[in-house]
């Protein structure tokens, strides 16, 4: 990345922050993916439930393997060996968490939140439920506006999850959404956050990397 790269991306992220702080989410910015996962940690005590809600963001940042290891209830429904029963109860379980983590598809410069999801869970979770949400974004998750935010989540980050993921539907073929009936299709809710839920404690951690999709 050039300096000039360097320079934009910074421009991009203060006017995202600010316009987040306008509609009541608490924002911050990181410059390194360590620091924003040294925070993290910093606001979750022993003991707490944290629930997990899916996100190659928080993988990268070694949020998987910490929290394994912290003496803390980590409620993670996509954990190896769970049954499909055990892997729901624990979905159901987050909403009565002290914290939920996850990642934002997208983050809008006038500061409002898009995503797109397969069963709700993780989008329920965001807006009501747990304690305390944070939401780990790098800075290549910042759009325009929301029209952009869902063109590029739907055309070019689901049939990305979806090959990742496994999926057999057709954009993890293609690469292109056809707007499908699968019953593997991951596109079924889309969530616009425009200002923070009333009831909820949302922090957004902007990093200055390029982290999930």
């Amino acid at each position: 990345m050039t300096k000039f790269h360097e320079w934009y991306q910074q421009m991009q992220v203060e006017r995202t922050i600010n316009a987040l702080k306008k509609n009541n989410f608490d924002a911050r910015f990181f410059s390194k993916a360590a620091e924003a996962a040294e925070e993290i940690w910093k606001m979750i005590p022993e003991g707490a439930t944290v629930g997990y809600g899916g996100s190659l963001t928080l993988n990268q940042i070694g949020f998987i393997e910490e929290a394994q290891k912290r003496p803390i209830k980590f409620l993670n429904p996509f954990a190896k060996g769970l049954s499909a029963e055990e892997a729901e109860k624990i979905r159901r379980e987050i909403f009565l968490a002290d914290f939920f983590l996850t990642s934002s598809n997208a983050i809008t410069e006038d500061g409002k939140l898009f995503n797109i999801d397969a069963t709700g869970n993780r989008v329920g979770a965001m807006i009501f439920g747990p304690k305390k949400v944070i939401l780990v974004c790098g800075a290549n998750k910042i759009v325009k506006d929301i029209a952009e935010a869902q063109r590029k989540v739907q055309e070019v980050t689901a049939p990305m999850n979806a090959k990742r993921l496994g999926y057999k539907t057709p954009c993890a073929q293609t690469g292109q959404c056809s707007d499908c009936a699968s019953p593997e299709r991951i596109c079924n809710a889309y969530v616009i956050l425009a200002k923070k839920p009333r009831r909820t404690d949302i922090s957004i951690f902007l990093v200055g990397e390029n982290l999930g999709l």
